[in-house]
């Protein structure tokens, strides 16, 4: 599985949120320099965040972002599925009647255990858990 650019940049500004706390909101401007993302882009991502209810904006000369929930409570599973939807690498786990094979297909029981095994491991990391452990600033 490779994490895509959407995956990665939303990751680094939620955890730069994260780091920063949640005292004072930060400019986008700011979190685009200090994680080397292009601000249009990072502005197309924290308007998804923020309908996820994953960050507040703050509007005004003294705006910005903050976190909406404590770095202990959101967890990288949480943001790759706001950015990406789900986790999902394949659609007969979603639909059985997606393929014809479906019922008898050998590749099925190892996608679902690919499948929980990411799901576990990404919603077993918190932001929290990263500040801890990560020294990516």
């Amino acid at each position: 599985m490779k994490l895509s650019t959407r995956a990665r940049y939303g990751i680094h500004a939620m955890y730069d949120l994260a780091l920063m706390g949640n005292d004072k909101p930060q400019p986008l401007k700011a979190i685009a320099e200090r994680q080397a993302i292009p601000e249009a882009y990072l502005e197309q991502l924290m308007l998804v965040l923020r309908k996820e209810k994953l960050v507040t904006s703050v509007r005004g000369a003294q705006g910005g972002y903050t976190l909406s929930k404590a770095p202990a409570e959101i967890t990288v599973g949480m943001i790759l599925r706001a950015l990406e939807g789900d986790l999902c690498m394949t659609d007969c786990l979603k639909f059985e009647d997606s393929c014809e094979k479906s019922g008898g297909c050998p590749t099925r029981m190892v996608v679902q255990k690919v499948y929980d095994g990411v799901n576990a491991i990404v919603d077993g990391i918190t932001l929290q858990d990263m500040i801890a452990s990560c020294d990516c600033l």
